[in-house]
């Protein structure tokens, strides 16, 4: 007889006309893994919420046929279903005046599977249980598909706007991150200094030395931009030879023009390319 209930319902227990287990279902005992439950009270292992009042096997026995509302009194307190049948004098599966209790993890499922590692073995083979392990494991794989699609999507369209916002020769941002930084700031109410650099004699670079040697102009004269800068401040390519500096709170003039003066004092000193200034 305990092999079959053991079988059909593993999460069950019988119990004596004083309310100790009697018998316990091996995913019963799989959950309370602290020893053998025979001889321990029923109602010292779960704690009963509804529909028994009272703590006493005459309590159990009232609430014979109805659905029942427990929770583990062990970490990690799982609430569980149940229903009771009392036991009669001729009842072939138990002592008399004692009960057959058949528990049920219902939406607590997921949490019980994972603390206490429980598997397809643990359940009924016509326990519901089973698709429901199923169906979690496909939602979270579904989930986890989405998530890394979004996160490519989403990683995609930020190197999209990095490039879409930045010069590939300097490496700054270009005129069309101008706006964007600047409404930005207008929308916080920001006070900035715009200042706007070209520099001289460039085309006579590129026309003496060659474009690789602009460019290479260009790219230190960038480095330099950003290194007199702070953090907060925004360097533009602007076009050609052409730059912006939008200075995040400098407003005061005389700042300006000392930042200005040390900056264009750092552009003015001579840039090595193949050996030559």
């Amino acid at each position: 007889m305990s092999t079959l209930f053991d079988t059909l319902c593993p999460m069950h227990a019988r119990l004596g006309a004083h309310g100790h287990i009697v018998h316990a279902g091996p995913t019963l005992q799989r959950i309370h893994p602290e020893g053998d439950l025979r001889g321990r009270r029923f109602l010292e292992l779960f704690e009963m919420r509804r529909p028994v009042k009272g703590h006493s096997m005459e309590a159990l026995r009232a609430a014979s046929g109805l659905p029942l509302r427990l929770r583990m009194r062990q970490p990690p307190g799982l609430a569980l279903k149940g229903v009771l049948v009392a036991l009669g004098p001729d009842s072939p599966v138990g002592p008399a005046g004692g009960a057959l209790v058949n528990l049920s993890f219902a939406i607590a499922l997921p949490e019980a599977v994972r603390a206490f590692d429980l598997t397809r073995a643990d359940f009924a083979a016509t326990d519901l249980a089973i698709e429901m392990l199923y169906l979690i494991e496909a939602k979270t794989m579904t989930m986890d598909a989405l998530h890394k699609a979004n996160m490519r999507l989403q990683g995609g369209k930020t190197e999209a706007e990095q490039k879409a916002f930045t010069d590939t020769l300097t490496g700054l941002g270009n005129r069309r991150l101008l706006e964007r930084v600047a409404t930005r700031l207008i929308a916080g109410e920001r006070d900035f200094a715009l200042l706007s650099l070209d520099l001289d004699f460039f085309k006579a670079v590129n026309y003496s030395l060659g474009h690789a040697a602009g460019d290479h102009v260009l790219r230190a004269a960038a480095q330099a931009m950003l290194e007199e800068t702070r953090s907060d401040d925004t360097v533009l390519r602007f076009g050609g030879d052409e730059f912006v500096l939008i200075l995040t709170g400098m407003t005061r003039r005389a700042e300006v023009d000392e930042f200005a003066r040390r900056l264009i004092a750092r552009l003015e000193a001579p840039i090595i390319h193949q050996g030559e200034a």
